[in-house]
């Protein structure tokens, strides 16, 4: 009679294969978590910027043209920001993942006051006007 040891020596070579997996996985999962939670930071601040960007162009293009003029923009954000507006820039907080914080800032020329506007997570409707006969801009936004 012949006796097959192939067979156990194959089981064990499998189950010293999976364990490996199994160790491997568990090191490098963690790994590429914060990666791409770190890649996503970046991402959606780089957006938030744009967004922002947006709105100091058009702050600086109704200044530009003066009494009268308006104009209408829609923001999409990922996350909800409150952006503090002054007479020549407008910044605001970006919260990532773990906690800290990033100031987005950019300069413009106008005539605003000084306040604040809160930008919800998605899609807001907001509107630059110099009215006819007043001094100062105003911005808001529409619901």
């Amino acid at each position: 009679m012949i006796i097959d040891d192939k067979g156990q020596i194959s089981l064990e070579y499998l189950l010293i294969f999976a364990v490996s997996l199994i160790i491997l996985i568990a090191f490098t999962l963690p790994l590429v978590e914060t990666a791409l939670e770190n890649t996503l930071d970046v991402s959606n601040t780089l957006n938030a910027k744009n967004e922002l960007s947006k709105l100091s162009n058009a702050i600086g293009q109704v200044y530009a043209e003066g009494h009268g003029s308006k104009q209408t923009m829609y923001l999409s954000l990922n996350k909800a920001m409150n952006v503090k507006i002054s007479n020549s820039y407008l910044s605001g907080l970006y919260v990532m993942h773990d906690g800290n914080t990033k100031e987005i800032r950019l300069n413009y020329n106008s005539n605003l006051n000084s306040g604040s506007l809160f930008l919800d997570k998605g899609e807001n409707k907001i509107i630059v006007e110099w009215p006819a006969g007043e001094d100062k801009m105003i911005i808001y936004k529409k619901l």
